[in-house]
Formats: structure tokens, C-alpha cells, sequence
């Protein structure tokens, strides 16, 4: 059995045994596959793995072209002029931050005759590096972005702050998961709370994620 195998089978049933301590539903395994080669795609498509978690456009392409059968998610920061790149590419946005690129979606989605699926970004620590907006902006932009027909909002998106400690970073994914799921936005149905990673994800699926993102821990170290 390979490393993968073992990781996806160690992964799965972490994430299985918090979301039972939890008493929440399933949840969704996103594979972040930034600077792992296609073949190591291809290995983790036939180990049951259906979705793939990119953040840079210009990377992301081959492997797209090359496993079109798979579920990508666009994860990183979306630059305005990358947004024709992404649109009709990506099954789902998780890093909507801003009104500009709100607009360029609806945009270039209404150019294809497509529907845009995005989460909106909340930078949860308030960390001037990070994108995303304060926790009191969000039911506003909501408001406005349900304006967009081509836009669909389906739920929220987060990085918290980094700590050696998962213990650390509980509160936040706490406070996340409360904003999510008091949100009530006439046109917006929350369904994705997207939040946890290699180091953090059983505690952010012990908070309510419903969808992590997972790369190191499946495939090793990033180079």
C-alpha cells in the first residue's frame, strides 16, 4: 500500500470519528494538490479522491485539462484578471473577498452563459496579509452579492491564524461556525463551511466544517 493510500485512509477516518463526535453530517475531503505532479493526482483519483483544491490559475490548468472527471475547487487569492481563467473551470470558488471581484464574476459568467458557486472569505483573526472580510461585513456583502444572478453564494470560507497548537485556533473555527450558521440572507442558502487544514482540520470538523482542505498530510511536504 502506498503512502497516499495510507494517508487517505488515515484522513477519512479522522474525519469521520470528529464528525461524529461532533453530531454533524458528512463532510466533504477537498485534496489540495498545489505542487503535487499529475500522476500523483492520477494515483489519488483511483484511490476514491474526487476533489482537487488548487490556489494558482497558471498550475492549475494542465492538470484540469488532463482530469476533467474531477471536482476542482479554486482555493487561493482570485485576481480580477485571472477570473476568465477560473470561471467555467473551477466547480467552486472558496476565496470570494471583495465586491470588484464579485462584479468580474458575474461578468464573465453572464460572457459564458454559466453560473459562478462561491464562498465568501472571512478573515477570522483579522490578519492584515490575509484576504477576507471582517466578521462584520459579511451579512452585508451577502446582501449586495444576492443582487448577482450569476453569482451563487453557497456559504463561508476561512484561514485562521497559524499556530504550533490546533488547540490555539478551536475559538476561531468556533466563532466561524456561530457566524454561519446565524446567517440569514433572503436569495442566500449557507450550505459549505469551509474551514481546517492538514494541521487543524479534526478540530475544524469538531466545530462544524463541513468541507476541509487537506494537502500536506495526503501527499507529503511541499517543496
Amino acid at each position: 500500500m502506498s503512502n497516499l493510500a495510507m494517508q487517505t485512509i488515515q484522513v477519512k477516518n479522522s474525519i469521520k470519528l470528529a464528525a461524529l463526535r461532533a453530531g454533524y453530517g458528512p463532510v466533504q475531503l477537498v485534496a489540495v494538490t498545489k505542487t503535487v505532479a499529475a500522476e500523483r493526482v492520477r494515483e489519488a483519483l483511483a484511490l476514491g479522491l474526487t476533489s482537487f483544491g488548487e490556489s494558482r490559475v497558471q498550475e492549475a490548468l494542465p492538470k484540469l485539462a488532463l482530469f476533467p472527471q474531477a471536482d476542482w475547487h479554486f482555493l487561493g487569492r482570485l485576481q480580477t484578471n485571472k477570473v476568465r481563467d477560473v470561471v467555467g473551470n473551477f466547480a467552486l470558488i472558496h476565496s470570494l473577498d471583495r465586491w470588484k471581484l464579485a462584479v468580474a464574476l458575474q461578468a464573465e459568467a453572464q460572457r459564458r452563459g454559466s453560473m459562478v458557486r462561491a464562498l465568501v472569505q472571512v478573515n477570522i483573526g483579522q490578519e492584515d496579509q490575509k484576504g477576507g472580510l471582517d466578521v462584520a461585513e459579511v451579512k452585508g456583502f451577502l446582501q449586495e452579492a444576492s443582487t448577482l444572478s450569476k453569482v451563487r453564494i453557497e456559504g463561508l470560507m476561512a484561514v485562521p491564524p497559524a499556530s504550533e497548537n490546533p488547540e490555539e485556533i478551536r475559538p476561531y473555527f468556533r466563532k466561524m461556525y456561530q457566524l454561519y450558521s446565524k446567517l440569514q440572507v433572503p436569495g442566500v442558502q449557507m450550505k459549505i463551511l469551509s474551514m481546517g487544514m492538514s494541521n487543524d482540520f479534526v478540530i475544524a470538523v469538531e466545530e462544524g466544517a463541513n468541507l476541509v482542505r487537506v494537502g500536506s498530510l495526503l501527499f507529503g511536504e511541499r517543496t
